[in-house]
């Protein structure tokens, strides 16, 4: 018999079992870690919670030119203008302090370090970059078809239908414009 036939009649020996074992370890032990990181960086949002969508009827919106109307849950500022409704994110673009709306001035207004925004969320003065950020707003009928959306620069969506539904999506922040 040859050295080779011995060795293969023996079996496997213990440093290699422990070798296999170990190898085996390593491989349960990385699929457990790659399990984690993707179910990690998975988005949970629901509906009803920031970062989700948020749905209004469209009776429930200001007159136009009024004051806006606060939605604590989806951290955003409801606005009417004559031009059309925006969804205005309640962080400010300066620092991430949350303003406010000054009935007084009739503009929002950043009480930490001043910068000033009209309605529709432009940048009026103040240390801000820029205007205010913008969530996209679908309008949906009856049936839930979309008859309208906010454009990809955040612009005003119409909303001619008394009966629709507003659908605001806090999952997709549009930036607002930059000032010079």
């Amino acid at each position: 018999m040859s050295a080779e036939t011995v060795a293969l009649a023996k079996g496997v020996t213990r440093r290699e079992f422990l070798n296999y074992v170990w190898g085996a370890a390593m491989a349960v032990f990385m699929a457990e870690m790659g399990g984690v990181i993707f179910l990690y960086a998975l988005p949970r949002f629901k509906a009803g919670e920031f970062g989700g969508t948020f749905t209004l009827p469209a009776s429930s919106l200001p007159t136009p030119g009024s004051a806006p109307l606060a939605n604590q849950e989806g951290r955003f500022w409801m606005a009417n203008t004559d031009q059309g409704v925006y969804a205005i994110y309640k962080v400010c673009t300066h620092l991430g302090c949350l303003y406010g709306w000054s009935s007084l001035t009739q503009r929002f207004e950043c009480p930490c370090h001043g910068s000033k925004f009209q309605l529709n969320g432009t940048y009026i003065e103040g240390p801000a970059p820029r205007s205010l950020d913008h969530f996209v707003i679908q309008v949906q009928d009856a049936s839930g078809k979309v008859i309208a959306q906010t454009d990809a620069n955040g612009g005003p969506v119409q909303v001619t239908d008394p009966n629709a539904t507003l659908a605001i999506d806090t999952g997709k922040r549009i930036e607002g414009k930059r000032h010079s």
